[in-house]
């Protein structure tokens, strides 16, 4: 049987205006749920009052995980309808907005410790959870993915806007996730010891208030026996988290088939690791991206058939591999959430309002 994968979805709490309007809360009382106590299956707050979180199940199966993360896109939108609002998913708001930390001990901390960082953390994610047998597994994992974790970002970019203006970028929420202190790639650990060691160090220098600030493109879960594969936007639609969640489990198994075989983890540079990242989120699927098989720029379209190329195996074995040609085929076509973003923007004129207002409708098609 596959892997189990699970994924967490983050989104926007928008009016009538396309703002961000700060009800999670009221959204949640109203809905008798219990905040953060859910975890898979749950519909839960984030960081900012303006965001809700929805996490599936794990599941083996891709199609029973799809209509999961639809199913949980419209619980969102239940609890909000209940106060007024949208969900969209939008990895930033398009429209000017003035971030609400949710009153919880530990994000007032952070807004305390972090400044600007953290008022302006308004983004929204897409995390997938993907099991291991161990953290000796899923270390000999995080060692060899990394290669791999920019071209994920580039499928699910869709944060082009930013404070009322086009960032330049296809996924802005890349750039204003990077000024966290542990965001972004991490080195090869070897062991398991020396990934916890890295962690308690981490910890240790009072930077971060606790592991959970660890914030890595790809770390080992708290709460789950997984890897978490956090680089993602928040798609615009669920065929793309589906599709990112393929392909996640792909190279998660692909990678603990070569730690089981003895292949030796490849030499990771995070110097060009972060490189690679940065170039995902500034073009998306619009422009070259940096192949993992040469560090040379190379067609996204190129790349992106190098990372299916690689995982092909373990997504035959899943019964993956007809499902993610036909997403991928979807996804090309539409160019992606920050090319259909832009798309929206210049039919309406440059109203983006409109931009939001088509993006709650793609968030529940």
């Amino acid at each position: 049987m596959a892997r189990t994968v699970g994924v967490e979805e983050e989104f926007l709490l928008v009016g009538e205006d396309g703002r961000p309007v700060a009800k999670a809360q009221e959204a949640l009382d109203a809905t008798g749920a219990s905040d953060k106590d859910g975890g898979a299956g749950a519909l839960e707050s984030e960081f900012m009052e303006e965001q809700l979180e929805t996490a599936t199940h794990p599941r083996s199966d891709l199609q029973e995980l799809s209509d999961e993360i639809r199913a949980g896109r419209v619980r969102a939108q239940e609890a909000a309808d209940r106060v007024g609002a949208r969900v969209a998913a939008l990895s930033t708001s398009p429209l000017p907005f003035e971030g609400t930390t949710v009153s919880r001990l530990r994000y007032l901390e952070a807004r305390a410790a972090f400044g600007l960082t953290a008022r302006e953390q308004l983004t929204s994610g897409c995390h997938v959870h993907v099991a291991i047998s161990s953290d000796d597994e899923g270390v000999a994992v995080l060692d060899r993915i990394g290669p791999w974790l920019a071209p994920l970002l580039a499928l699910s970019a869709n944060s082009p806007y930013w404070q009322g203006e086009d960032s330049g970028y296809a996924s802005f929420r890349s750039q204003v996730w990077a000024r966290w202190p542990t965001s972004g790639p991490a080195r090869a650990f070897g062991t398991a010891q020396a990934y916890h060691d890295a962690v308690d160090a981490l910890v240790a220098t009072g930077t971060i208030l606790d592991e959970a600030m660890v914030y890595f493109d790809a770390r080992l879960a708290a709460r789950y026996p997984t890897v978490e594969i956090r680089i993602a936007d928040v798609c615009l639609d669920a065929d793309t988290a589906t599709l990112v969640a393929a392909l996640a489990r792909g190279l998660v198994e692909t990678a603990a088939r070569e730690a089981a075989d003895g292949r030796p983890a490849p030499e990771l540079r995070t110097e060009l690791l972060r490189t690679a990242s940065w170039r995902a989120g500034r073009s998306g699927l619009a422009g070259d991206l940096l192949s993992p098989l040469t560090w040379r720029p190379a067609p996204a379209h190129d790349v992106v058939g190098q990372l299916v190329a690689r995982v092909r195996d373990a997504l035959v074995d899943a019964g993956d591999l007809e499902t993610v040609t036909e997403l991928l085929g979807r996804l090309w076509a539409s160019g992606g959430g920050a090319a259909q973003q832009r798309a929206w923007f210049a039919d309406s004129g440059g109203d983006l309002r409109a931009v939001v207002e088509r993006a709650t409708t793609a968030t529940l098609a």
